[in-house]
């Protein structure tokens, strides 16, 4: 257990004009700091996009959809089950054209 310890970060992070303490596994510690950039980046562009439009509280709503769409299409980009379903659909039209028994894909 001592082992998994050494492991685990104590680390600040710098998110947009907030400090925050964070734990985390070593490991992760890169894509924990690339994260609080992003979010920090994202805040200074809506800020200054609608700079005396919109307060704190929906630039970082805005911030947190940016977010979330970016997750979404990573998930979509990374889904592979259209592609099988093509393959297996013109694995089937091949196998039916040449006469050969179907695969059990």
């Amino acid at each position: 257990m001592a082992e998994n310890n050494k492991d685990i970060l104590s680390i600040k992070l710098n998110v947009y004009n907030r400090t925050l303490p964070v734990n985390c596994r070593r490991d992760e510690e890169e894509k924990y700091r690339k994260s609080a950039k992003l979010i920090t980046d994202l805040v200074n562009f809506y800020s200054s996009r609608y700079a005396g439009q919109k307060n704190d509280v929906d630039i970082l709503y805005m911030v947190l959809i940016d977010v979330a769409m970016r997750y979404h299409k990573s998930e979509e980009r990374n889904d592979v089950e259209p592609l099988m379903e093509t393959l297996k659909g013109l694995t089937d039209e091949i196998e039916d054209a040449l006469g050969i028994e179907p695969s059990s894909v």
